[in-house]
């Protein structure tokens, strides 16, 4: 039985190592999620308004409240952009089916792309963070464990939705439209275009309820120095246990 574990274990690893190669080959890829929301946060950052003190954001800054969003950007584009098109164009050519086959598993595909997505996007997060606080002097979240947990609880809900997308599409190119579609809606609940503590009342407790809005406002939380709103770890942790049982069922190899 331990040889048997050591050789899946050994299995994944190489698999986890091919996949990484074939990662590190995709420069599209790497500057959407690692790169561009350190980028975004810098061009935001570089505006002399957002920059300045703001009673009425109870004396935060525009670009404080920017971190949070090119935090989870990130994410959001590795779990609905990047992941979903590459293992559905496995299953679409026949690689998964193949896979079956052999000694490797295809659950060790699967494995291995929400392990790469899930670490470059919070290498994407260490990025936008460290471009906060050394350009724009944003400080370090006062509640590290707390913004910790819902950092990797908004990792999960991301993977979880952009396998979703991997189950219910049949192609690649179909899977990178359905990404493309739902993306731009989750970047409006993460605030890119209007922070959520800018947002009137009522649209910003319906935005709360989505994953990425309420990821969001967990993060802002944390940075202040609170334990983020179980409210709003409840929703990621709901989002993602809901994803994953969709993408369970629907999923197919073939």
């Amino acid at each position: 039985m331990s040889t048997i574990a050591v050789s899946r274990r050994a299995t994944a690893a190489a698999v986890l190592r091919a996949e990484a190669r074939l990662f590190l080959r995709e420069p599209g890829s790497l500057f959407w999620v690692l790169l561009f929301p350190a980028l975004l946060l810098a061009i935001l950052g570089a505006i002399p308004s957002f920059r300045e003190v703001d009673d009425e954001l109870d004396g935060l800054r525009v670009v404080d409240l920017y971190v949070p969003v090119t935090v989870l950007l990130g994410l959001i584009v590795a779990g609905f952009q990047a992941m979903p098109p590459i293992v559905t164009g496995y299953r679409e050519r026949g690689i998964l089916r193949r896979m079956s086959t052999t000694p490797v598993p295809p659950s060790a595909v699967l494995g291995a792309q929400m392990v790469l997505h899930g670490t470059a996007a919070l290498v994407s997060a260490l990025l936008a963070l460290t471009v906060g606080r050394l350009a724009y002097d944003v400080s370090l979240p006062s509640q590290p464990l707390g913004y910790g947990l819902a950092l990797l609880l908004a990792v999960a809900a991301a993977l979880a939705l952009g396998s979703v997308v991997t189950a219910l599409t049949r192609t690649s190119r179909i899977a990178t439209a359905v990404g493309s579609a739902v993306l731009f809606p989750m970047m409006f609940c993460v605030g890119v275009w209007m922070p959520i503590q800018t947002m009137p009342d009522v649209l910003a407790r319906i935005v709360e309820t989505t994953p990425f809005g309420a990821a969001a406002q967990a993060l802002g939380e944390a940075a202040a120095g609170d334990w983020p709103g179980w409210y709003h770890l409840g929703v990621l942790a709901t989002w993602t246990v809901a994803a994953t049982a969709v993408a369970t069922r629907w999923f197919r190899w073939e």
